[in-house]
């Protein structure tokens, strides 16, 4: 696979052919990519809801009314479209859960192992919590997601559409999300481009490497 032609040929997709759909088979690999995304000690601090028929993706332009009015036809058109959410906490039911997981996929070798991995956890959270950004922490590790999302799709020949542009207490809202401990970051709109994708016929238009790449 040559990751640089990805990289220099991904385009970012303003509209979407609304008759095409992405196979089933594909879809399940990108859900898979979604949950073995790296996160920082393997936190986890996410959730992710996916809408693939017309009356999920109609509630999910709840956040794109208004200001962000221009991103719902992205959201309605597209094949799939993913909110990437961040856990507000990250409390000790998940910790629990986390390290459970861990010890039952064979990551310990003895429960010393198990009680180190937990406790180091611990302590980064707790820390993050202290310092009043644990939800920032959050957020951080889904953008790692939506990068990691972003290239898989294009490595599949899916277009994509990233969309911060979006009424997040809206959103929240109509998902019921601070309920279920979670807040929308971010969306992503997946499908193949259609009529009046401008960006398409667009060269990609990057800084020189010089600019932003330095060498020690």
């Amino acid at each position: 696979m040559d990751i640089a032609q990805l990289a220099t040929t991904r385009k970012t997709c303003k509209a979407f052919d609304p008759n095409r759909k992405i196979p089933a088979e594909q879809v399940e690999q990108l859900r898979t990519l979604l949950r073995f995304a790296p996160s920082s000690v393997n936190s986890q601090p996410w959730h992710f809801i996916v809408a693939s028929t017309a009356a999920g993706k109609e509630r999910l332009t709840a956040g794109t009314q208004g200001t962000f009015a221009y991103n719902a036809p992205k959201v309605r058109n597209a094949s799939h479209v993913v909110v990437l959410c961040a856990r507000t906490d990250l409390d000790a039911a998940h910790l629990d859960a986390l390290v459970t997981q861990e010890e039952a996929d064979g990551r310990f070798a003895t429960p010393e192992a198990k009680q180190t991995q937990h406790n180091s956890r611990s302590f980064y959270v707790n820390l993050h919590r202290e310092r009043g950004d644990l939800g920032l922490w959050a957020e951080k590790q889904v953008y790692i997601v939506l990068g990691s999302l972003l290239s898989g799709a294009a490595a599949l020949g899916i277009d994509a559409c990233p969309m911060e542009g979006i009424d997040v207490a809206a959103l929240n809202a109509e998902l019921g999300l601070a309920g279920r401990g979670l807040s929308a970051v971010v969306m992503v709109a997946l499908g193949y481009s259609g009529d009046g994708d401008f960006n398409a016929a667009l060269p990609k238009s990057r800084l020189p490497a010089s600019a932003v790449i330095s060498e020690l």
